[in-house]
């Protein structure tokens, strides 16, 4: 009888890894749908800017705006879909980037839900030095931000 025992806990154990399995399988393929638009600057100093620091300053804009979109999508944080398709349970972000100076800027995102229009998170990361590469490894950040906190489940 003592040896019967084990090989009924055994089969109990193993319909609880398949279903714990399941269910993990289950949760991974569920990304929230976000809807999520270009980075905009506050450019603090734009009456000191030149016309082509401006230009600079737009094209890394659109630089950030693509490095987010691949980053979120890349590390399967969110499914993104355009304004007019979105779904129930959508998330709406809004992205910014503030220069205070070439030396510092930040980059923020706040995302609400689209239903109720709450606020669920907001993250932002300080960035010095105004450069492709700076930008870069900001947004790196801000999204190695909301991965570790889990920000995009809720």
């Amino acid at each position: 009888m003592l040896r019967q025992a084990p090989r009924r806990y055994k089969g109990v154990v193993m319909l609880l890894l398949i279903a714990a399995f399941a269910c993990l399988a289950a949760g991974v393929g569920e990304r929230k749908p976000l809807v999520l638009g270009d980075f905009a600057l506050i450019d603090e100093t734009a009456e000191f800017t030149s016309e082509a620091a401006r230009r600079e300053d737009e094209r890394r804009v659109a630089l950030a705006s693509a490095q987010l979109r691949k980053e979120l999508e890349s590390r399967g944080l969110y499914r993104l879909v355009e304004a007019e398709k979105q779904t129930e349970g959508a998330r709406v972000a809004r992205c910014w980037v503030q220069k205070v100076s070439n030396l510092i800027l930040n980059l923020n995102i706040e995302v609400r839900d689209s239903a109720t229009g709450e606020a669920l998170y907001t993250r932002s990361v300080d960035i010095r030095g105004n450069t492709d590469e700076s930008w870069l490894r900001g947004v790196r950040r801000l999204v190695d931000h909301i991965e570790a906190r889990d920000d995009h489940l809720r």
